[in-house]
Formats: structure tokens, C-alpha cells, sequence
């Protein structure tokens, strides 16, 4: 993050960096660190928190506003940095069960990306067995024979994808199925040829996929391959949804709306990775992926992840409109 000197600094802009000094990352991260800075900050405030843990290994911190606040009553943060907004108990709306605002990506031009679904992950190892022997003879029906004939085909598949892909342009990455070979293993010695190897594969699955018949497909290249060919999944997302981008959705009006009325540019798009969204739109309830960055590149997990001063001002400027409003939409009959 650019900035001035120390003497005109902007108090967000101090106060972030701070945050960022806490070590969040894997694979030792310091939560604790990071759960007693957002205390520290709310006692200054005079503001309420408490701390909750949701999951093993996984807190969240709520800042508590005083009664007399118009908008927000509180900030539900967690070690992702997602915000929540957190409602007064006499609004309309209890927020788990109406709307959840979550992290999205930068974009390196002037518009704004909102994410209204995702990608399910896949995590695919696939074990081939076959004939072992010493590495000096023609050994037959090898393990490792087998193994290239399902990676061929994976690897196939993910070409067309990427042509695809490459080949119209309005469709973005989050659109189309990726895959990745991201593990291989087996053998023990250069001279012995192995009994079993196997390969590991991310696959990220686009919601619009017949998950039944893709499982199918998978299955197919390895009984194709031979005998002694199998597959598990060291994960399996089966709940792909997705959040209406139109005025349908009262959620939507609002977030757009705000948009619209700062003169924000937005691209709704399908996140290509995987959030904690997936799990809220699992249980019915409407998520968008949303982080106002734009006009910086995308390098989440990069080494040089940064983020301009101005661009980081204005998001919160933006996040300030945001929030009122989507605690404003009234409640809808059914929730009544």
C-alpha cells in the first residue's frame, strides 16, 4: 500500500496496517492476535464485543454498536476478512437467514466485481495398481500405464475447457469447469517399477454441470484405463446455487442501487474459486462476493498482494453507503 508520510496518514489507513502486521496466515496463524486487536478496538470505541467460535479452529469477532446507531447495530469479522452486517433484533431481518455480503477480487480496471456464485471444488485422487517388477524389463499392465491413460484424458478435458474458454468472449474464467494435476505419487527406486501410483486433481466445477453425469465421466476414464483403476474424493461440493442479480432478489436492488447511485460500474461474474459463501447459499440464504477494489491487480496469495491507499479509502467509503442500506430492505411476506 503507497502512501504519504506518517504525519498525513488517514486513521483507516494507520489502523490497517496495524492489522496487517498480525500474522493470519497459514500455516500457523496468530487469531488470537487478531481477535484482541478488534477488542482493543472496540473498548476505544466504547463499542460491545464479543467473541464467538462458529467452528473448530475458526472465531468471530462482533463489534456492537450503542442503540442509538440509524443503520448498522453490528460488524461480524472473521480471520477472512469477510464483514457481516449484523442487525438490530427489532429490523426486519435476522441477517444468517437473509443476506451475506462476502470477500470477492480485486479488478484492474475502473469497474467493481460482484460475485453472485461459485465454482464447486473437486478434489479428485486417482489409484491405479498394476504389475510391479525390476525397472530393466518390458513389464506389462503397469500402474503407471494405466495412470497416463486417466491423466491424458483429464488433462484432454481441461484443454477443451480452456479453448473454450479462450474462444468466447463473453464468458469469463468462473463460466467453464478448470482442472489441475497438482500431485503425483508412487515408486519407491529408480530399478523398481511400483504396484500403485496415483495423481491428484482440483477440479473446479461450473454450477451449470450435471454433477451426476460428470461423476460418470470421471468414473469412464477409469475403468477406460484398465483394470485396478480407482478414484476418491478428498472433497465433493454438491450444492452449487446461485443468488439472482435481478430485482427479483430485494438484496440485490439495494446493493446495485448504491452502486448505481455512486456511479459504480459493476460485473457480475461467477467466482472462480471457492468461499465460505457456498455454504450460506447451501442453506438458502442469498450471498454476493464483494470487495470494492478496483483499478488493482489480482494478486490474492501472491507475494506482492498490495493495495493502493485511494482504492483502499474509497472501499471503505463504499462499504459505509452499503451497509445502511441492505439493513434497510424490508422484510419479505414469507418472512414476516
Amino acid at each position: 500500500m503507497t502512501s504519504k508520510g506518517p504525519e498525513e496518514e488517514h486513521p483507516s489507513v494507520t489502523l490497517f496496517r496495524q492489522y496487517l502486521r498480525i500474522r493470519t496466515v497459514q500455516p500457523k496463524p496468530d487469531y488470537g492476535a487478531a481477535v484482541a486487536f478488534f477488542e482493543e478496538r472496540a473498548r476505544q470505541l466504547g463499542l460491545g464485543c464479543q467473541k464467538v467460535e462458529v467452528a473448530p479452529g475458526y472465531v468471530v469477532t462482533v463489534l456492537t454498536w450503542p442503540g442509538t446507531n440509524p443503520a448498522l447495530s453490528s460488524i461480524l469479522l472473521n480471520s477472512h476478512t469477510d464483514v457481516v452486517p449484523v442487525f438490530k433484533e427489532h429490523w426486519s431481518h435476522d441477517p444468517f437467514e437473509a443476506f451475506k455480503d462476502s470477500e470477492g477480487i480485486a479488478n484492474p480496471t475502473d469497474a467493481f466485481t460482484v460475485f453472485y456464485s461459485e465454482r464447486s471444488p473437486w478434489w479428485v485422487r486417482v489409484t491405479s495398481t498394476g504389475r510391479p517388477g525390476h525397472g530393466s524389463l518390458f513389464i506389462e499392465d503397469t500402474a503407471a500405464e494405466k495412470l497416463h491413460k486417466v491423466v491424458s484424458s483429464i488433462l484432454a478435458f481441461r484443454e477443451k475447457e480452456w479453448q473454450r474458454l479462450q474462444s468466447n468472449p463473453h464468458l469469463k474464467e468462473g463460466a467453464v469447469t478448470s482442472v489441475n494435476l497438482t500431485k503425483l505419487e508412487g515408486g519407491v527406486a529408480y530399478n523398481v517399477v511400483p504396484a500403485t501410483m496415483s495423481a491428484s486433481f482440483d477440479f473446479r466445477v461450473a454450477p451449470d454441470v450435471d454433477f451426476k453425469a460428470f461423476e460418470e465421466q470421471l468414473q469412464s476414464w477409469c475403468q477406460a484405463a484398465g483394470e485396478g483403476v480407482t478414484l476418491e474424493f478428498a472433497q465433493k461440493w454438491m450444492h452449487p446455487q446461485v443468488t439472482p442479480t435481478d430485482d427479483s432478489n430485494p438484496w440485490w436492488a439495494a446493493f446495485s442501487r448504491v452502486c448505481k447511485d455512486m456511479n459504480l460500474s459493476l460485473e457480475p461474474e461467477i467466482m472462480p474459486a471457492a468461499t465460505d459463501s457456498r455454504f450460506i447459499r447451501a442453506v438458502g440464504v442469498p450471498a454476493l462476493g464483494f470487495s470494492p477494489l478496483n483499478r488493482t491487480p489480482v494478486l490474492l496469495h501472491d507475494h506482492d498482494e498490495r493495495l493502493h491507499e485511494a482504492v483502499f479509502l474509497r472501499g471503505v467509503d463504499i462499504y459505509t453507503r452499503l451497509l445502511p442500506a441492505l439493513a434497510s430492505v424490508p422484510a419479505l411476506p414469507s418472512e414476516s
